[in-house]
Parts: structure tokens; C-alpha cells; sequence
């Protein structure tokens, strides 16, 4: 399968919500779906890499970084974690770093850009609480799917079967 979103939306046009945001795909997978699990934080990842070290299955890890460019929420050691503990996706309203080995592992990342500075690490941030960004309410428990038409979020989850 090279596309995900545009045989959802045909199927199931009033169930999911299409985000607004244009997000630059940078892992080696590009096709994801999976269960929301949120972190809110403003240029501190502790919470990022606490998450992203426990088991991921059938997860998607959604960060509100503030839409700030200024540090890195993802980078390649933390990434190399959520490939370990089977996450499917992360998605970043913020950057990544370490793009070139972001893009040679078995994981999607969307984000909105690039920056090589690293975070400072302060253990602040929340953990699944409702987040918002790209005109998505983005609650845990939801389910959201990406693929290189973009990034959508459901209530419950949709399958094409």
C-alpha cells in the first residue's frame, strides 16, 4: 500500500479529522496508524524519552512542542529507543535532529522541521493530557494515521478490511 488517507476519507469521510499543519516526513516508514499517546513540552524532550522507553505497540506518540524551532524534541538515540520498544510513529508540532539516521529507521516521524541543537533537560512537560495543534484536538485513546498526504485522527479505529 502506497496511500493511507485518501481511501479513509473515502470510506469513512465523517469519522476523521485532517489536520492542518504541513509536517515534513523524515523516518523510513511513511504509513502509520496507531493509538494517540500525548506529551506537551516547550523545548525540554524528558518526557519525550520517558515515554519512547516503554513499550509502543500499536502506539503513536503525538508531541505539542509549541510549534518552537528553536531545539530538537526527537534526535537519533531517543528515535533508535521507539524503534526498540515498537512504537509506530512519532509526530512532532516541533523539530527533530539527526535527520539522516531518522530517515534509515523502521519508524514514521513527521515533524516540523530540523534543528541540530539539543534540548536542555529538565524533566518538564505533561503526559497524556489532551493536546492541541494543527486544528486537531489530539485526546489519548484516539486514533490517528499518516502517510505522505498528511496526517489524520478518528475517535475509534477505522480499517479498510
Amino acid at each position: 500500500m502506497l496511500d493511507l488517507l485518501p481511501d479513509l476519507f473515502d470510506k469513512y469521510p465523517e469519522q476523521l479529522q485532517l489536520a492542518r499543519l504541513p509536517l515534513v516526513d523524515y523516518g523510513k516508514r511513511i504509513i502509520f496508524s496507531g493509538e494517540i499517546i500525548t506529551v506537551s513540552c516547550f523545548e525540554d524532550n524528558s518526557k519525550v524519552k520517558e515515554v519512547l522507553a516503554i513499550d509502543g505497540t500499536g502506539k503513536v506518540l503525538v508531541v505539542d512542542g509549541k510549534g518552537s524551532m528553536n531545539k530538537a524534541l526527537l534526535g537519533d538515540m531517543i528515535a533508535e529507543s521507539a524503534v526498540k520498544n515498537n512504537w509506530q510513529a512519532v509526530v512532532i508540532n516541533g523539530c527533530i535532529r539527526d535527520a539522516g539516521t531518522i530517515a534509515t529507521l523502521d519508524i514514521a516521524v513527521k515533524a516540523l522541521g530540523c534543528n541540530p541543537i539539543k534540548t536542555e533537560k529538565l524533566d518538564v512537560g505533561d503526559i497524556n493530557d489532551p493536546i492541541s495543534f494543527a486544528g486537531i484536538n489530539f485526546m489519548p485513546g484516539q486514533y490517528i494515521y499518516g502517510d505522505a498526504n498528511g496526517l489524520a485522527v478518528s475517535e475509534s479505529l477505522l480499517t479498510l478490511s
